[in-house]
């Protein structure tokens, strides 16, 4: 009986495991905004000390 739930919980890991990789692979093509890095302007002023 321990060793099913062991054995099951094993599967589950792996099966969830090629779905974060699937995911990984396959997410840009389907779910590219979610992929997307955010797009922002930062401009700050840069302060050099010239020796």
């Amino acid at each position: 009986m321990m060793w099913r739930l062991i054995k099951a919980v094993l599967v589950l890991v792996v099966l969830a495991a090629l779905a974060l990789v699937a995911y990984a692979y396959v997410g840009p093509i389907f779910f590219a905004e979610d992929f997307a890095p955010p797009v922002e302007e930062v401009t700050k002023p840069v302060t050099l000390e010239v020796e």
